[in-house]
């Protein structure tokens, strides 16, 4: 078998990482290729193009960077052609995925086409449903009410369990070793370069008001991600205390006594290591957000946490809530650890 698979951010080539290993367990005679990271990389699938160029969100970054997306689409369809795979699997990443659905399905008949980690548009864009179901002839939802959702409108979809609770529940088990010797705020700004330089410097400053007010904590660990230059990083911690670890999120999330985490999978995990966390997400033009959010966003909560819980689990700031002031992480124990940890497990394993 042929596979082709895209990934357009690291919590997606960390998923397809684990999935080229489980089918080569299965097939020891697969090939893979396709676009995504260097865990996908690491277990021999052959990039035609790496995430880190791949990774824009929001229309601001979208319309911005127009040139390198379109560049990016041909270097897709050209590959799918070149391959000819018997399946393409698509993870995450709405926008790109979508188009090369439909592309696969006009000019790939005889390619299968899953798609793994749907977008959330039970959330928003619920009118995605039906490009889903109609260029994909499988979908495989991580959320236990997806099949659900998807049956209202007469597709099919298989729940098949959520990733992310599966990895975390793998490294709890394990000690690495790793410690840092003073206790810190841990800041997980993100994968995508322009999410990096929008919210690192205020989730630093937030970090910093949690030292000040919180006796015992002395020190801020900054995630470094993937594909992302650590110079990036030292520019926009420069003159914060500090230090910048690469690749080693749940460690860090781990040992840390509270988070700052930019909305996404990292909220999810971070819950799922019990640590503490105030959730981010920058958005351009936050007011004007903020009076469309009743139109545009059909659930009451951004975060993963807080959509699983059906209720306000840790503190979310979006778009002009998020500032410098605003972004300070619960202080230790302030919330529960168990009440994070187990209800989240509860509630994705339903």
């Amino acid at each position: 078998m042929k596979y082709f698979l895209i990934a357009g951010e690291a919590s997606g080539d960390m998923h397809a990482a684990r999935l080229i290993a489980a089918l080569r367990e299965v097939d020891g005679e697969a090939s893979f290729a396709g676009l995504g990271g260097d865990k996908m990389q690491t277990e021999g699938c052959r990039l035609y193009q790496h995430y880190s160029k791949m990774a824009y969100m929001g229309y601001v970054a979208v319309l911005m960077h127009l040139k390198d997306i379109r560049a990016n689409i041909r270097i897709a369809e050209q590959a799918l052609l070149s391959e000819q795979p018997d399946e393409l699997i698509l993870i995450d990443y709405p926008g790109f995925n979508l188009r090369m659905a439909k592309f696969a399905k006009r000019h790939l008949p005889k390619t299968k086409i899953t798609y793994d980690i749907p977008p959330k548009i039970w959330a928003w864009k619920q009118w995605r449903v039906h490009a889903i179901g109609k260029y994909c002839d499988r979908i495989l939802g991580i959320f236990p009410f997806e099949p659900e959702f998807y049956a209202r409108y007469g597709y099919a979809c298989t729940y098949v369990g959520n990733p992310t609770v599966e990895a975390v529940e793998g490294f709890r088990i394990q000690d690495s070793g790793f410690r840092i010797q003073k206790d810190y705020v841990a800041v997980l700004p993100g994968s995508r370069r322009h999410e990096i330089d929008n919210c690192l410097p205020k989730m630093l400053a937030g970090a910093e008001l949690a030292i000040r007010d919180v006796p015992g904590i002395e020190q801020i660990v900054v995630t470094q991600a993937p594909g992302i230059e650590r110079e990036v990083y030292e520019r926009l911690c420069n003159g914060h205390k500090a230090v910048v670890i690469r690749e080693d999120t749940y460690n860090v999330v781990r040992e840390a006594k509270a988070a700052v985490v930019n909305s996404g999978t990292a909220t999810l995990e971070t819950a799922l290591l019990g640590c503490p966390q105030v959730a981010v997400y920058h958005v351009a033009c936050g007011h004007l957000l903020n009076m469309l959010r009743p139109i545009l966003f059909k659930i009451p909560h951004f975060t993963l946490v807080n959509i699983v819980a059906k209720r306000e689990v840790i503190k979310e700031l979006l778009a002009y809530e998020f500032t410098e002031a605003t972004t300070v992480p619960p202080k230790p124990l302030q919330q529960s650890f168990a009440t994070n940890e187990k209800m989240v497990n509860e509630k994705m394993k339903k």
